[in-house]
C-alpha cells in the first residue's frame, strides 16, 4: 500500500509519495505563476492547480510501480485564499492568495466589530479570507451575487479529488468565520462578513476522511480499490504533522519565504491581541499558535538582488562563527508585518550606515533583523503560556549555520536540524492520508524525525543580542511615524 501527501504552494505544487512506514517512494513538483496585477495584489488562477496536480500524478504513475497500490491522499495547502465557486462550480474569478493586502480597509472594520476578536481567537488580518469576500462585494458585486461556495486552495483540490465541499479545521480556522474554540462555523462571524452557513464547505478533521476519491480519476490514475481523501490541512499544521509537533513543548521554526514560529497547544488559550495566529490543528482535540513574519529568506533573497549575488554567497561570507550585532540595523518589513504588529502599511528599512559600511555588515543586518522578528513571535508565544523547549528548524534558509547559531542565540532556544530526508507540509498530508484511510492513532504515525544535528544558544553572545533586541523593538514606532 502507498499513501500520497499534496503539498499545494504558492509557487509550486508537490506530490510525495510514501509507503506504509511513511518511507518516501518518490516525489513529483510542478509550478505555476502568480499574478500581481495592481501593487498589493496577489492571485492565481486554480485551473493551473489541477493541471499541477494530473502532472504530478502522471509523473508518479510512470515511475513507480508502486502508486497502483495507493489508498490515501492528502492535501496541504497555502491558507486564507478565496476560491469563489459558483452555482455549478464555476471559478468566478482568480483566487484572491494570503498574501493579498488589498483587503486592509476591511479587516480593520471586521476586526473593529464586536465580537469578532471573542468568537474567531484571532486578529482579523487582512491576508484572511473573510475581509477578502468584503472587498469582492463592495469592488465587485456582480461577482459577490454570483457566490455560491467559498473554498480555500486546499479544498478545492478535495472538491476536484472527491465532488465533495469539504474544508478541515485547520484550515478553516484562517477564514475568521469559524469559532476556532468549538470547531465549527460560527453564524455571528459569517453574519459579521455578510455571508451564510450555505456558502461554507462541509467540515471535518484533518485527519479524518473527507471522501473517496472520484470514480473517474481513480481509473485515469490506473487505480482498482477505493481510495480515501482526507480533510487534510492548511500548511503549517501539515507541516506539524510532518516533523511530529502534535503536543505541548513541541514546535518548529520555519525559514521559508515568510517566516512561522509554531507552538502546539494541548488546548484552546487564544490571545489575539498579541497578534499570534491561534488555529486548531489537524488531528482532533488539539490546537497550534504561530507568530508569522512575512518577510524571513524573502529579506535576504532582495538584499541579494540588489547585491547581484546568490543568497548562498551573501551568507558564506560570513562563515559559521556568530558576531555581536554590529551598528547597522535593518527592520524587514518588506511586505507589511502581522505578528505582533498586524499592520500591512509599514515598509522596511537600513539604518546606520556610514562610509565604512561593507556587504557582510548589511548581510549580517538583515539576518539579525529577521532573527528579532521571529524573537516578537516567540516572545508572544511564551506570554501566552505555550512551553517552547526546543524547535525543529525547516525551509530553505537553514542552510545558513550562521543564521542557525544567530537564531539559537536570539531566540535562547536550541535547534534541531532533521536528518536527510523528507519533512513538511508534503510529509504531514501523506501521514493526514495514511491515518484517515487506516483508522491510525495519529500520534503513533505523525512522529518525529531524527535528529543529525543541533544548534546551541552561544551564552557569550546572549546579552549582546538581546540589547540589540531591544534597539530593534523600540525603532518600529519611530519609523512607523515617519511613513
Amino acid at each position: 500500500m502507498s499513501y500520497l501527501g499534496i503539498d499545494l504552494g504558492t509557487s509550486g505544487l508537490r506530490a510525495l509519495l510514501v509507503d506504509e512506514g511513511g518511507q518516501p517512494i518518490g516525489a513529483a513538483e510542478r509550478h505555476y505563476d502568480v499574478r500581481h496585477p495592481h501593487p498589493g495584489w496577489s492571485e492565481q488562477d486554480p485551473a493551473h492547480w489541477i493541471d499541477a496536480l494530473e502532472g504530478a500524478v502522471r509523473e508518479l504513475k510512470e515511475t513507480y510501480p508502486d502508486f497502483a497500490g495507493l489508498k490515501g491522499i492528502g492535501v496541504a495547502g497555502h491558507m486564507h485564499g478565496a476560491t469563489l465557486l459558483d452555482a455549478d462550480d464555476g471559478v468566478i474569478r482568480p483566487c484572491i492568495l494570503w498574501n493579498d493586502t488589498r483587503a486592509h480597509e476591511e479587516a480593520a472594520a471586521l476586526d473593529a466589530t464586536d465580537g469578532v476578536r471573542e468568537a474567531s481567537g484571532n486578529i482579523v488580518f487582512p491576508g484572511f479570507t473573510a475581509p477578502k469576500l468584503a472587498w469582492v462585494r463592495r469592488h465587485e458585486p456582480e461577482a459577490f451575487a454570483r457566490v455560491a461556495k467559498v473554498l480555500l486552495p486546499a479544498a478545492y483540490l478535495n472538491l476536484y479529488l472527491t465532488g465533495e465541499h469539504v474544508t478541515d479545521m485547520s484550515d478553516a480556522a484562517g477564514t475568521a468565520w469559524l469559532d476556532v474554540g468549538a470547531r465549527a462555523w460560527s453564524d455571528a462571524l459569517l453574519a459579521a462578513g455578510g455571508m451564510e452557513r450555505a456558502q461554507m464547505p462541509r467540515l471535518v478533521e484533518g485527519s479524518e476522511p473527507a471522501g473517496e476519491l472520484r470514480s473517474d480519476l481513480r481509473t485515469a490514475w490506473g487505480l482498482e480499490g477505493p481510495v480515501v481523501v482526507a480533510g487534510g490541512a492548511g500548511d503549517n499544521a501539515a507541516a506539524a504533522c510532518g516533523i511530529g509537533a502534535l503536543r505541548e513543548g513541541e514546535g518548529f521554526l520555519s525559514l521559508g519565504t515568510s517566516g512561522v514560529l509554531l507552538a502546539a497547544r494541548d488546548g484552546y488559550r487564544p490571545d489575539p491581541a498579541s497578534a499570534l495566529h491561534t488555529f486548531c490543528h489537524a488531528v482532533p482535540g488539539l490546537w497550534y499558535q504561530m507568530g508569522v513574519m512575512l518577510s524571513a529568506t524573502d529579506g535576504l533573497n532582495w538584499f541579494a538582488r540588489i547585491a547581484g549575488v546568490s543568497p548562498a554567497e551573501l551568507t558564506a561570507t560570513l562563515g559559521e562563527r556568530l558576531e555581536a550585532p554590529g551598528r547597522v540595523r535593518f527592520l524587514p518589513y518588506l511586505s507589511g508585518e502581522r505578528t505582533p504588529h498586524n499592520d500591512a502599511v509599514i515598509r522596511g528599512s537600513f539604518t546606520g550606515l556610514g562610509a565604512e559600511t561593507a556587504r557582510d555588515d548589511m548581510t549580517r543586518a538583515v539576518l539579525e533583523g529577521v532573527a528579532y522578528g521571529l524573537r516578537d513571535s516567540h516572545e508572544a508565544l511564551k506570554a501566552a503560556g505555550a512551553r517552547i523547549d526546543r524547535l525543529i528548524a525547516i525551509g530553505g534558509g537553514t542552510r545558513s549555520r550562521y543564521w542557525l547559531h544567530l537564531l539559537a542565540t536570539v531566540l535562547d532556544v536550541p535547534l534541531d536540524l532533521p536528518e536527510g530526508g523528507e519533512f513538511g507540509a508534503a510529509q504531514g498530508a501523506a501521514r493526514l492520508g495514511q491515518i484517515a484511510a487506516t483508522g491510525a492513532d495519529p500520534e503513533s504515525v505523525a512522529t518525529p524525525p531524527g535528529i543529525g544535528a543541533r544548534i546551541e544558544p552561544d551564552a557569550g553572545l546572549k546579552d549582546a543580542f538581546d540589547e540589540g533586541y531591544a534597539a530593534f523593538r523600540a525603532a518600529y514606532p519611530a519609523i512607523r511615524d515617519i511613513q
